[in-house]
Formats: C-alpha cells, sequence, structure tokens
C-alpha cells in the first residue's frame, strides 16, 4: 500500500510538472504572442499587415503617437466608451470599421505594452518559424506546435525514471522485511507488476478521463469556428463582379435575409433574371454561366428552356456544346463553314468536362439539377440565429458579420462566429429604438430616453445574453 501511494503521487506530480511546463508564461515578447493569440488574433490578421475582422495591428503605435499613451490603453480596454466621449481617433477607426471591438478591461499597461511589442516585432522582422528564420508578415504561414516531441519525450523519461523508482522501492521492502524476519516477505515487482497496479491503473484513467474531457470540449467550442475558411465553389462566382461592380444589393439574391431564419441560397431561376440576357462573362466567358444552363435545362442556342419531355442529359450537353462553339467562332473570327481546329475542339470539350465535374459528385448522379455550393457558414444545431431579427428589426448590415463582401472574388468566413464574439456585440451594440415600431413595447426606455436619463439601449437591455434567445 506504501508502495502504490508513493508511485500515485510520484505519477501525479509528473502529470501538474508537464502541464506547467506547457501553460508557463514567457515575459516580454513571449507574454505579448500568447496575449495577442488568446486576445486578438480571432479578429486581427497574425501577420500585422492585411486587415481580418478589424484593422492590420502594424504601426498602431505610429498611428496613435499624437495622443497620450494613456488613450490607446483605454481604447484597448473598452473602444465603445471612448467612441462615447468623441475620442477624434476612437471614432474615426470606428467610421472606417464599423464593428464592435472586444473590450478587454482586464489587461494591464505591462500587458498591453507586451502585446504592442510583440506586433511591432511581427510587422518588422516577419513571423518567426520553427527551425529558425523569418517568413514575411505579408506571406502566408501556418503555425505548427513544435514543443510536441519534445513534451512526449520529458513524459517518456519520467514515465521510465517512475517504473525504475517503484522497482527500487519495491527491491527495498523486500530487503526490509527479510531483515526484519519476515516469514513470507512480499515478493519484488516485476515491470508487469508495476504496470497493472491500482495506482498505475487509477492514473492512466484519470489521464484519459482529463484528456478526453479536454479535447471533447475544445472541439465542441471549434464547431463552425472557421474563421477564414474559403471553399472553391461549383461555379466561380464572384462578389466582388456583382455586388461591388454592379451593386447588386445583397437580398436582391439572398431575400430570406430579411423575412425568415435563413438568408437562402438564391435558386437558378434568381440567377437567370439577369443571365437570360447577360450569357457571356467579362472574367470567365461562357465557361461559368453555361453551369448554370446545364443544371435548369436551358438552351441559350433558342432562348428557350428544353421541354421536360426532351430534358436529357444528351440534349443538355448537345445545346452546351453548340453555344460554346458559336462563341468560340465568333472570338476567333472562325466562319460557320471553316472547321474547328484542334484547339478548338479541345476548348469545348474542356468546358464541358468542367460543367460535368463541378455540377456532379458522387451523390449527385446528374448534370441537371440543383447546384451544390459548398456551405461557408455553419453554426451548431444548438445555437438559434433568425437572419430576420437582425436584418429587418435590428438594421444590421450584413457587412457587419461577413465582411464587405462586395470586395471579395471568393467568399470565406469572415468573423469567428463564436459566441464571446456574438455576446460582446449585444452588450455595446445599441438597438435602433427611432422609428421603429418593434421596440414601442419598451415604454420604460423610451421614457428615459425622452427624460435625458438614458443616452442608447443595449441588446443586452432588452435579453439580448438569455440564454433562451440563442439557445432553445
Amino acid at each position: 500500500m506504501i508502495y502504490n501511494r508513493l508511485v500515485f503521487r510520484f505519477l501525479l506530480l509528473v502529470f501538474v510538472s508537464t502541464l506547467s511546463l506547457n501553460l508557463s508564461a514567457q515575459a516580454d515578447l513571449g507574454e505579448g504572442k500568447s496575449l495577442f493569440k488568446a486576445n486578438c488574433a480571432t479578429c486581427h490578421n497574425k501577420n500585422m499587415k492585411d486587415k481580418l475582422t478589424g484593422p492590420a495591428l502594424g504601426g498602431t503605435e505610429e498611428r496613435w503617437a499624437d495622443y497620450p499613451r494613456e488613450d490607446l490603453y483605454k481604447w484597448i480596454r473598452n473602444s465603445q466608451a471612448m467612441i462615447g466621449e468623441g475620442h477624434p481617433r476612437a471614432v474615426e477607426l470606428w467610421n472606417e470599421y464599423q464593428s464592435v471591438m472586444t473590450s478587454f478591461p482586464n489587461l494591464t499597461d505591462v500587458q498591453i505594452d507586451n502585446i504592442l511589442a510583440y506586433v511591432n516585432d511581427v510587422y518588422v522582422n516577419g513571423v518567426k518559424v520553427p527551425g529558425g528564420g523569418t517568413v514575411l508578415a505579408n506571406q502566408a504561414v501556418e503555425e505548427k506546435g513544435d514543443n510536441t516531441l519534445l513534451y512526449g519525450f520529458i513524459l517518456l523519461v519520467l514515465a521510465i525514471l517512475a517504473i525504475v523508482l517503484a522497482r527500487a522501492i519495491s527491491g527495498l521492502n523486500h530487503m526490509v522485511e527479510l531483515d526484519e524476519g519476515v516469514a513470507n516477505p512480499t515478493p519484488r515487482k516485476s515491470v508487469l507488476d508495476i504496470l497493472t497496479s491500482k495506482g498505475v491503473v487509477g492514473f492512466l484513467i484519470f489521464g484519459l478521463v482529463v484528456f478526453g474531457g479536454y479535447t471533447t470540449v475544445n472541439n465542441a467550442i471549434d464547431l463552425g469556428r472557421q474563421q477564414g475558411y474559403q471553399p472553391e465553389q461549383p461555379i466561380k462566382f464572384s462578389h466582388a463582379t456583382h455586388a461591388g461592380m454592379h451593386k447588386i444589393d445583397c437580398q436582391y439574391c439572398h431575400d430570406g435575409a430579411r423575412r425568415s431564419k435563413h438568408s437562402v441560397i438564391p435558386a437558378a431561376n434568381t440567377c437567370m433574371n439577369c443571365h437570360k440576357a447577360i450569357k457571356k462573362g467579362s472574367k470567365y466567358g461562357t465557361a461559368e454561366i453555361s453551369k448554370i444552363y446545364a443544371s435548369i435545362g436551358y438552351d441559350p442556342n433558342t432562348d428557350k428552356y428544353i421541354a421536360d419531355d426532351e430534358n436529357t442529359e444528351a440534349n443538355i450537353e448537345a445545346a452546351i456544346r453548340k453555344w460554346v462553339e458559336t462563341n468560340y467562332r465568333e472570338d476567333n473570327e472562325l466562319p460557320k463553314g471553316v472547321a474547328l481546329n484542334a484547339q478548338g475542339t479541345k476548348a469545348i470539350e474542356k468546358q464541358w468536362d468542367n460543367i460535368v465535374s463541378s455540377l456532379k459528385n458522387g451523390q449527385k448522379k446528374t448534370v441537371k439539377g440543383p447546384i451544390e455550393w459548398v456551405r461557408v457558414h455553419n453554426l451548431p444545431d444548438h445555437v438559434y440565429f433568425n437572419h430576420a431579427q437582425h436584418v429587418s428589426v435590428g438594421k444590421v448590415d450584413c457587412q457587419n458579420c461577413h465582411g464587405k463582401v462586395e470586395n471579395m472574388e471568393v467568399v470565406g468566413q469572415y468573423a469567428p462566429l463564436s459566441m464571446g464574439w456574438c455576446i460582446n456585440c449585444h452588450r455595446q451594440t445599441e438597438v435602433k429604438f427611432v422609428d421603429n415600431d418593434y421596440y414601442n413595447a419598451y415604454e420604460q426606455y423610451h421614457q428615459e430616453m425622452k427624460d435625458g436619463d438614458r443616452k442608447g439601449v443595449t441588446v443586452e437591455d432588452i435579453g439580448g445574453l438569455e440564454c433562451q434567445k440563442c439557445h432553445y
């Protein structure tokens, strides 16, 4: 029993010591990096030169150089308070980004200085990478944990030492019993006996429970949080062209955003409102628009939908091939009577193969049918989010959560969509009470604002932090 307690205590000490090695904070730039990753990396690009949800942090101190250092500290701790006070730099940032910054009231001056020092180091010198060297701050870098093997080696060495110590203790106990003349001394423990003892088995079970719980919680927290996720879609649809260049309103295509829980993906007939007339794209020519035609059985040569009894894949293929060939001849000034050259034949074949590979997959066996877009934003099933509540009632701009989509060639997840991000927005965002009949029931708040006792009403004030509002 003494042996089992000693071994269990030793292994527990090993476990705690290993955790301490992993959690110990470093000073200065090391602490700055840790604080940045814990508090800032969700909204600010880690290369310090490119914008993300918030501005690029490189050069922050220079941009605040005209104001006291304390103002920068105040901005980081509570940006909305400074905006409310009318601070020139704070108002300027708000007007540019229109995005609520998370407050960090618990950060000390020294911690903020360490974060800024780390930001400046990355901005000037680039991102340090394992194995030596740097990656320039405007290049992508994938940070990899380089201490895993070290921690594994330490654990292995400590485990071996624990077994050796257990064997030594067992041998000493055996010798003591022999010296005391015990009739049946306890035999010395073999390595197998040690590994199968109650102390070791109990410790392993304890470690597995802790590791399993840690992994489960982390995976649950990360569900749907894939900021920067930018998948390739079956059709190369450019939001920069449609929403940016041509100024098409978001809700023209995503009309569900104003009236339902989901913003909805537009059906192909919405695309056809324009593309019955616009048959050739400015960037990809016929290559991408033809995918729309193929998916709904539309013949761009005759400007008619293929009749149901003739709407087969063979007829769709024939119509699309004819359309692509016609445009190829026009682009290359080939008269109808002149046979296509090998290059032209290859171009037509390539476009059709691209249509097939884009519109067919393991589940969808035909070209005809709904276009299977790849989902970008995906909240967990236990989270309730209503687009209409935010768009129609709250008057929230799409860009607040989705970024400047009008500048995106390929849409990606802009915001972290974490619980903390949502809660922080609810705490700091003021509800638009003026001329909004939805909030007429809040008579007390209206009266307080009228009397000057209240400057505004936040989402938190009207129950925006109640658990059942988002988790039902």
